[in-house]
């Protein structure tokens, strides 16, 4: 099993890394990798689909590149708002809560419970 739901056919006159590349981009348009998710290591992701390092990485670059990826150093590389189709109004909007949570002392959990009874439409 993959670390990500993302297949490889080596029959396909598509090269390796553009399968991966249009794999993950699917998933993040989709939500099914949602904005900040963390992806796996190119190394872990290119052994978990039986392909060479570099043909991971060159399918990370091209994401990064395209703003739907972004590689935080040795933290890893993650999934962009952009990549999700996240308005940039809304990607503000949550910075500033979460900004201002933090400056009012507030749990991140507190802070998630909030917005989700605001966001809740039966009360």
């Amino acid at each position: 099993m993959t670390s990500l739901p993302v297949t490889v056919d080596p029959a396909s006159p598509v090269a390796p890394y553009e399968q991966v590349r249009a794999g993950i981009a699917e998933l993040a348009a989709t939500g099914r990798l949602a904005a900040g998710t963390r992806l796996p290591t190119v190394r872990r992701l290119a052994e978990d689909l039986g392909l060479a390092a570099n043909t991971v990485a060159r399918a990370y670059r091209e994401l990064e590149q395209a703003g739907l990826v972004e590689t935080r150093g040795r933290h890893g590389t993650f999934v962009t708002a952009q990549a999700g189709g996240v308005p940039d109004e809304a990607r503000r909007a949550a910075a500033d809560y979460a900004a201002l949570s933090r400056r009012l002392g507030l749990p991140p959990e507190q802070a998630l419970a909030l917005v989700a009874a605001a966001l809740d439409t039966r009360s």
